[in-house]
């Protein structure tokens, strides 16, 4: 029997609800299509932080390079000034393994209702192929009083990057600067990730979100890097460059024309929230961080607070998240089968409270899980 070794980060506010209710989705498929799974547990979140004084232990990234993929339930605590856990956490987590494609389907479901009327007829599929590990997220820059000095040592698989910059303001005013650094090869390969994803789904166009018109040192190298990578590896798709904010006017007005989505790392992450509002909300965003070593996979939402031992937290982002860790892992079977298990509750007259329905957020996985015991 194939075995499967799964690290579980739960983390923090509803994340380890949505987590056990994760699990026992994918125990049931496994369980269905004859593979094994083994957990192993992480605490690491804003709990461990506040307790321990640090994120991360010195040896936690290595203990969860022993897994084949990262499932993680949510992190944030109002109890945590906004910037360790997202820095020494997840980013860390995502640029010490080079999960370089962030994945973020945007899917409406039938009996889901969206605040957008999509034709008769049709679904939202769109993919957002997001970069995930340059731009404005490598967290290079900081603040000053008439002198921004900055020392910069960035480790990446791709490259090693030191540098210093001064600037000077006259008269002295109080200042901040943040760098966005883009590379060829980064800016390649997501593109190619981006190309081969539009084939197999059967699509003729690739939609870039770009801003090459006011920011052209940076985005102009993408639109270029891009439009090379794609006319050398992809001739029969046809580019669509679209600036990031006429995107944003053009998705909720017509979302069923848009399948995939190639954007950098800032914008990526706008427009998925967008897409994932237009197709029913955050509850059934699921998202795949991958690279060539360990994969991490989370629902986009976020850690809800207020929502902590309601019983109203919604399941299914992180339910799906499981189906891409499965197809990830090569069990593309028993991921399709949680996606049809996803549709067919939904389908029904029960639901999650996120979606005006009754229910909990165990009932919501148990109801997933019965369809798949029933294969």
């Amino acid at each position: 029997m194939t075995s499967h070794l799964i690290a579980t980060l739960p983390g923090d506010g509803i994340g380890p609800e949505v987590m056990d209710e994760a699990r026992k989705v994918a125990a049931a498929a496994a369980a269905a299509f004859g593979f094994e799974l083994k957990w192993r547990n992480f605490p690491f979140g804003a709990a461990y932080f506040l307790e321990h004084k640090i994120v991360l232990p010195p040896s936690a990234l290595d203990d969860l390079a022993e897994a084949e993929a990262l499932l993680l339930g949510a992190v944030g605590d109002p109890r945590v000034e906004p910037g360790p856990l997202e820095q020494e956490l997840l980013l860390a987590i995502r640029f010490h393994f080079d999960q370089y494609l962030n994945l973020r389907p945007a899917l409406s479901f039938p009996g889901v209702p969206t605040p957008t009327p999509l034709p008769k007829g049709r679904r939202l599929n769109a993919m957002v192929v997001r970069e995930n590990t340059e731009d404005f997220y490598m967290g290079l820059g900081g603040q000053g009083h008439g002198r921004l000095e900055n020392e910069f040592h960035t480790r990446r698989n791709l490259y090693n990057l030191d540098g210093h910059l001064t600037l000077h303001l006259n008269p002295k005013r109080l200042a901040a600067v943040s760098v966005g650094l883009m590379t060829h090869p980064a800016v390649a390969r997501i593109t190619y990730k981006a190309g081969q994803l539009a084939r197999s789904r059967g699509e003729t166009r690739l939609t870039v979100a770009t801003k090459a018109n006011a920011v052209p040192q940076l985005y102009g190298f993408w639109n270029e890097i891009t439009r090379e990578t794609l006319a050398a590896k992809f001739p029969e798709l046809r580019p669509d460059y679209q600036n990031v904010d006429a995107l944003c006017y053009l998705l909720p007005r017509q979302p069923t024309d848009f399948g995939v989505i190639l954007c950098p790392n800032l914008f990526g992450d706008i427009i998925s929230d967008l897409l994932s509002a237009l197709a029913g909300g955050l509850g059934l965003a699921a998202s795949g961080n991958i690279g060539d070593s360990l994969s991490m996979f989370e629902p986009v939402h976020g850690s809800a607070p207020a929502l902590v031992g309601t019983g109203r937290a919604n399941p299914i982002a992180a339910i799906l998240s499981t189906a891409m860790m499965f197809h990830h892992l090569g069990e593309t079977a028993a991921a399709e089968a949680i996606n049809e298990a996803v549709t067919t509750y939904l389908t029904g007259a029960s639901r999650p409270f996120e979606l005006g329905g009754n229910d909990s957020t165990a009932a919501s996985g148990d109801l997933i899980a019965a369809h798949l015991a029933n294969l």
